[in-house]
């Protein structure tokens, strides 16, 4: 059954373009270019509402994309999921009542804008690692494990990644419910999720009892760069929704993209209009690559419904597979020494998947083990003091006992080996070498 849904905002944007006004306001294209899209490229003209201050157009397309995931309030981001990570992380400072510095548990896996936020913002952050670990992309921790570390530090919030680069999934039903018997926020980054609520059983954390989250609406919905979501549940405390804009703006250009807002306002249309057929369809076609990979000798990693994660076959490495799928006129999305990771969505067609089955053809191995282990590191300043500090960049053969200062590692997937603060180990250098980081800043 087909819904319909208003797009207050491209409405807007289209009955302005057609008007072919004089525009002496920026931006300074003023409508014209060789692109093709500058006409719909605006400002905050009357009537076009502001993001931060949202009264109008912008607050109906945000109050339709709230009906649309069940939330008790989703907002708008322009700049990606960094932005709304960095207003959870104020959020739940500004909710600490406990006499000290805001304290959050976080599995270790973070992207590194959560590290940028947590000095920002001089957050306290207890890191929470699995017992086995080989890959900086993944941490997975049981419901159990959370309860235990919650138990010794008292924290405001459990912050977890979920899904991970490589798609695992936490179970977040089952950490919510320790969380909240404990009395902590559970804060999920879901940037690689935004689709999972809209799933025959949805598995989106705001589902599974989560209190805020961050959806990267671009990763897996057809929004442009930039365009994410800020999730806050029914259940969180009311501060969340009542501070939201405020946290947004704390960190927001004051020039958000117009073309990402009505971007984002374009695709309330499509969530309400047969999304869910096309994904269910989507879901059962990617499982059946995953079963073909298999049958022709890759092995693959289990994963959220989108994502397919391939352990490398012996003897070669993520960088080759990803070079030889490139030849073939394939884009992955990761690669690294041990796992190549294709993102997959309904705009992905029968042909896509035929092109891919051709160019990966046979695995002529098993897949990898990987070969690095990421163990504990020894904190010797806060990630406050270690990031305000004057540094020196070093190469990573010098780096063994030196304090980092910052992470040094590029997106994707964007996930520290070393945090701010921590002496860097001979075994951190390892994994540093391990994934061809050649250098470290660190504190002079």
């Amino acid at each position: 059954m087909t819904n319909k849904i208003s797009t207050p905002i491209a409405d807007f944007v289209k009955d302005y373009a057609g008007r072919g006004g004089v525009r002496l306001h920026m931006p300074g294209h003023k409508g014209k270019g060789s692109f093709g899209f500058e006409k719909f490229d605006i400002t905050e003209i009357n009537g076009a509402d502001a993001l931060y201050e949202a009264e109008g157009i912008i607050a109906e397309s945000e109050k339709n994309a709230s009906m649309l995931f069940g939330t008790a309030k989703t907002v708008y981001s322009t700049e990606g999921s960094s932005q709304c990570i960095r207003a959870m992380m104020y959020l739940i400072a500004l909710n600490s009542k406990k006499g000290r510095r805001p304290v959050v548990l976080a599995a270790r896996n973070v992207h590194k804008t959560f590290v940028f936020a947590a000095a920002l913002l001089d957050m306290d952050v207890r890191w929470l690692w699995p017992e086995e670990n080989n890959s900086i992309c993944s941490c997975p921790l049981s419901a159990e494990m959370i309860k235990e570390a919650l138990d010794e530090c008292d924290a405001d919030a459990f912050y977890i990644t979920s899904p991970d680069y490589l798609g695992e999934m936490a179970d977040i039903r089952a950490i919510a419910d320790v969380c909240h018997k404990k009395g902590a926020v559970l804060a999920v980054d879901n940037a690689h999720g935004a689709y999972l609520h809209f799933l025959k059983d949805s598995l989106h954390p705001m589902d599974m009892g989560a209190d805020i989250c961050c959806d990267s609406a671009h990763k897996t919905l057809p929004v442009i760069t930039g365009g994410a979501y800020l999730h806050i549940s029914k259940n969180a405390p009311a501060m969340f929704s009542e501070q939201a804009k405020y946290a947004m703006a704390l960190f927001g250009s004051t020039s958000p993209s117009y073309l990402c807002i009505a971007s984002l306002d374009m695709c309330n249309a499509y969530l309400a209009e047969g999304y869910r057929e096309k994904l269910t369809k989507t879901v059962l076609r990617t499982e059946k690559a995953k079963k073909e990979l298999c049958i022709n000798g890759y092995e693959t990693v289990a994963s959220d419904p989108l994502k397919i994660t391939i352990k490398v076959p012996l003897a070669l490495t993520g960088a080759y597979m990803a070079d030889r799928l490139r030849e073939k006129g394939i884009e992955c999305e990761y690669a690294d020494p041990d796992y190549i990771v294709l993102m997959v969505t309904p705009e992905n067609d029968e042909e896509d998947f035929e092109r891919l089955a051709a160019a990966l053809g046979k695995a002529d191995a098993p897949g990898r083990k990987a070969e690095v282990s990421i163990t504990k590191a020894e904190r010797v300043l806060s990630i406050r003091e270690a990031v305000m500090s004057p540094s020196e960049t070093v190469r990573t053969d010098e780096a063994e006992g030196r304090i980092c200062r910052v992470p040094t590692v590029s997106c994707p997937p964007a996930i520290p080996v070393v945090v701010p603060g921590e002496r860097i180990s001979r075994e951190a250098v390892e994994v540093l070498r391990y994934y061809d980081i050649k250098e470290v800043d660190v504190i002079k």
